[in-house]
């Protein structure tokens, strides 16, 4: 795998090397990798802007030349899709105040059981009203489970119930996991807005733990 860091000076940038008809992006490199190899971007959106990280394959380079830069193109795998969504409104403006819309693309550590006991997954994203926990083996839809939540920064777990909203298996093509909508109190809601606040600040700010990159 080749590491690339892409830094965009402006987050308007972004619509100038995302491709939304191949899910590609074209990063500038004076020696591009070839094609067919697997490729990590830790791209930064603006001066002190959300880092992300993006995975992909490339499938095309370019040699540059006249008014065209030397670089490739990525082809972003399915994990990738809600980080995506999420950069291309953060780009438009307006997403971080549309609190039933955003997904903060983070991951975070979760548990939960099923009927082998104690499970130990990772989510692919989050806000106060649901989760989507990436697992080959999602528990049946309807199901209702407790899930406890690992924010950054914060020592003690924080607790939620929930019921599985629908599932994603392997022959999806897609992320395999389930979506789990929050069964919360209005105090418990009004807690976990302000954890996905910080938490989305700390995004936006670049300033979230490597681990919490997916």
């Amino acid at each position: 795998m080749v590491k690339i860091d892409l830094k965009l000076g402006d987050k308007s940038d972004w619509v100038k090397v995302f491709d939304p008809r191949d899910f590609s992006v074209f990063v500038e490199r004076s020696d591009p990798p070839d094609v067919g190899e697997i490729a990590r971007i830790d791209l930064t959106l603006g001066g002190g802007g959300p880092r992300v990280i993006l995975r992909g394959r490339v499938i095309a380079r370019s040699p540059g030349g006249g008014e065209l830069a030397p670089g490739c193109h990525v082809a972003l795998g399915p994990v990738e899709r809600e980080k995506v969504n999420y950069l291309n409104g953060f780009v438009r403006g307006g997403l971080l105040d549309l609190r039933e819309r955003r997904r903060v693309p983070v991951r975070l550590s979760v548990t939960y059981k099923n009927g082998a006991g104690e499970i130990t997954a990772f989510t692919r994203d989050i806000n106060e009203e649901g989760v989507f926990v990436i697992t080959e083996d999602p528990l049946p839809e309807h199901t209702e489970l407790e899930l406890g939540v690992r924010f950054p920064g914060r020592d003690e777990i924080v607790s939620v119930r929930g019921h599985v909203s629908h599932t994603v298996v392997v022959e999806d093509e897609d992320v395999p996991g389930m979506g789990i909508r929050l069964i919360a109190t209005e105090q418990q809601r009004a807690e976990l807005s302000d954890l996905v606040d910080k938490l989305e600040a700390d995004f936006v700010a670049g300033t979230l733990p490597e681990e919490a990159l997916l």
